[in-house]
């Protein structure tokens, strides 16, 4: 930057930088008051990083709103202060406060695509803070945008500056937030889940950069997540909220390593990475409080393994237990460990009925393929038949151009080449950056998109061969489960019209034996039937992915292909969609395709995992293996850059920059050379073959110069470009 940071001279303060005392926040609405925070209380010195952890509504996003003066215009601060390098914000005027918010505090707001204004050029939207509060004039403001963009690490940033929000990527996007948040050298810097739809190479540059432009403007930060991992190896100290208060609060290594309150065991408990073999998870029972009612004793002890009587009538006050780590809770710790063995009843366990359908007609072969892939399947053995087989798969799309005329200017190779089968009851987990072509390869797999080159089979039948009849057969066993629940439902419909909308296209059953069957669906995935009489509008986040379950089951397909089913799910929620996906598929021994960034979620969910780079494979095997001992360097890149509640080790990471290449025109040879600090020259000639680099049986890797199986990482060579 041309100027230096204007806190780096300003005088230390002696006390904390941030205090907010038994903070209340109301909300009125029609029928009732919602208080979505009920006394909170924080402190914050200066340069250190603060993460707030906790389960959507328990009031994290609020706590950062209150401070930043930007509650929802029905909403009021009626008791408490927050005390600011000295001043109190909730007393200041409008005015001021606008001015505090421009000047010493900065936000990073979960999701930049709705938080950008669509209509205005990236440059003119990071300099506005600087005419306004710096009365910078428009050409000096686009120049600091410009520098600051440079700053946050973004490629091009002169040709960024005049680019919309729409032209970005998700992590460009993000860093131009960051961008904005920054341009005035903000005391303090609240970032409310600044990584959720990112992936995890993306999101650790995003973490980096938080943190390295924090030390270098001497700010405190505030790192809003659900993601427990994101704050163990960021912030200094953790506070961990339920119900709008602050129920734990600790230096973030003590917090982890001896968590005291029974709701932040009970959140490590439920993460995929520290369950072990094919174990339960932990599922927390039940739902967070009611905040328009009052909340006698621990708002937590409704949900609580260890509460007794006086948990629920008892006064619930913040002890001291030592070093800092302060806890709100009557019986804390504990030896026992947290299961989803133990677990009390949060889910039922699934009965889901067969549901009387006529069998799927498969079609004769009539090619060599078709005879020799049936062979395959005849010969592979009941206990492991192969149910999908997906060979030499490739889809590219037009890219066009031109504004009044439009016209082909290029191919985007999406998918590349892309071979691997699936057994009956096993899961395969792909896994790869945003880009990489997984989502795409799920639509052509599910038979919403015609492959380009190859073919795909379901139960040695290929799926672009059925025509009429044998087509609607062919979506009947394949059924997609979307990211979004909500954006896939109609608002307009009843729960119980979307469930019965599949029988009604295939044409199964009678009216009666729809109802008899959406009920049975509704039960299996444990919500009540009166579910069924509302509108997705009335659902959690959580709610809606089950009956997104229930909708894919309800024909009882062969293939579920599961696309990011619980990426913006809290680890709680998460744990329960998990666990009852995998009751489901052994009870039925469904086949999933689970696609998804979270390399522990795919591990713990997955028999074998595949791994996608720019529409290519480029390693897979099964799970353990791949993940505990990966051998192209891209799948080693991913598994470094995860973040863990559990410390790090002495392992060197391997990490890369940048954003992937275009699939427009991608690299030539080894689609990963240009990233791979170990690229030589053959890489950029010779495409590796993923039969070229088996090892160890069914892992294979389609590298030239494939990792060590130890785990050690050769000195880089530099990259043939």
């Amino acid at each position: 930057m041309s100027t230096s940071p204007q806190n780096a001279s300003a005088p230390q303060p002696t006390g904390p930088l941030l205090t907010i005392s038994d903070l209340h926040v109301s909300i009125p609405q029609r029928r009732g008051e919602v208080t979505p925070l009920r006394g909170v209380n924080l402190t914050l010195e200066q340069g250190r990083t603060l993460g707030i952890v906790g389960e959507s509504g328990s009031g994290k996003t609020m706590t950062a709103l209150a401070l930043m003066g930007l509650l929802p215009a029905n909403g009021r601060i009626s008791r408490g202060t927050i005390d600011f390098d000295g001043v109190d914000l909730v007393s200041l005027s409008e005015k001021e406060a606008r001015r505090r918010r421009g000047t010493d505090l900065g936000m990073i707001f979960q999701d930049p695509m709705t938080s950008l204004n669509p209509t205005m050029q990236i440059g003119d939207q990071i300099g506005e803070g600087l005419i306004v509060h710096q009365r910078l004039s428009r050409k000096a403001a686009r120049g600091r945008a410009i520098e600051i963009l440079q700053r946050v690490g973004m490629p091009r940033p002169a040709q960024i500056a005049k680019d919309f929000p729409h032209q970005l990527s998700g992590g460009m996007r993000q860093r131009a937030m960051i961008a904005m948040a920054l341009v005035n050298h903000p005391k303090l810097l609240i970032a409310d889940e600044p990584t959720t739809a990112l992936d995890v190479t993306t999101q650790r540059q995003i973490l980096d950069l938080i943190e390295d432009i924090k030390e270098e403007y001497g700010s405190a930060a505030i790192l809003v997540t659900h993601d427990l991992g994101v704050v163990a190896g960021r912030a200094d100290e953790v506070a961990v909220m339920y119900a709008g208060r602050v129920i734990e609060h600790a230096p973030s290594r003590r917090l982890f390593q001896d968590p005291q309150h029974q709701y932040t065991r009970a959140l490590l408990a439920a993460l995929p990475e520290r369950a072990t073999g094919s174990e339960r998870l932990y599922a927390i029972p039940g739902m967070p409080p009611n905040l328009k009612e009052p909340i006698l004793g621990c708002p937590f002890a409704p949900r609580c393994h260890r509460a007794q009587d006086d948990c629920r009538t008892g006064t619930i006050t913040v002890e001291e237990h030592g070093g800092g780590h302060r806890v709100a809770c009557l019986h804390p710790g504990g030896e026992e460990q947290l299961t989803g063995l133990a677990e009390p009843t949060a889910l039922p366990l699934p009965t889901v009925r067969p549901l009387p359908v006529p069998e799927v007609q498969r079609q004769a072969p009539t090619t060599a393929e078709d005879v020799q892939a049936q062979a395959d399947v005849s010969t592979a053995g009941s206990d492991v038949e192969i149910v999908l087989d997906v060979d030499g798969v490739s889809k590219n799309y037009p890219a066009l151009g031109g504004s009044v005329v439009r016209r082909r200017i290029g191919t985007v190779s999406a998918v590349s080449d892309v071979t691997f089968t699936v057994r009956e009851g096993e899961t395969f987990g792909l896994v790869g950056e945003s880009g990489c072509g997984k989502s795409t390869l799920g639509r052509v797999i599910a038979a919403l998109e015609t492959p380009s080159e190859g073919i795909i089979h379901l139960d040695g039948v290929d799926i672009e061969g059925g025509k009429g009849r044998n087509s609607k057969a062919v979506h009947r066993s394949v059924q997609l489960m979307f990211q979004d629940s909500a954006a896939a439902m109609d608002p307009r419909m009843r729960i119980d019209e979307i469930l019965t909308e599949p029988l009604d296209i295939q044409g199964v059953g009678n009216a009666g034996a729809r109802a008899r069957r959406v009920e049975e669906l509704i039960d299996d995935v444990g919500l009540p039937q009166d579910s069924l009489e509302r509108y997705p509008h009335e659902f959690s986040g959580g709610q809606l992915q089950r009956i997104g379950l229930a909708r894919s089951l309800a024909l009882d397909p062969r293939v579920v292909v599961c696309d990011e089913p619980v990426s913006a799910l809290d680890v709680s929620v998460q744990a329960q969609v998990l666990n009852q996906m995998k009751d489901i598929q052994a009870e039925h021994r469904l086949a999933y395709v689970f696609i998804s960034h979270d390399l522990s979620v795919v591990r713990y969910m997955s028999d074998r995992i595949g791994v996608m780079y720019l529409g290519a494979m480029v390693e897979q095997g099964p799970a353990e293996e791949v993940s505990s001992r990966p051998r192209h360097p891209y799948t080693r890149v991913l598994i470094d850059a995860v973040p863990t509640v559990e410390p790090e080790d002495d392992r060197e990471r391997l990490l890369v920059e940048g954003e992937l290449p275009s699939a427009m025109e991608p690299p030539s040879g080894c689609r990963f050379r240009t990233r791979c600090p170990f690229a030589q020259e053959i890489c950029g000639t010779a495409p590796p073959v993923l039969e070229m680099g088996a090892v160890d049986g069914e892992h294979q890797v389609a590298c030239h110069f494939p990792l060590p199986a130890d785990g050690t990482l050769p000195l880089p060579v530099g990259a043939a470009r």
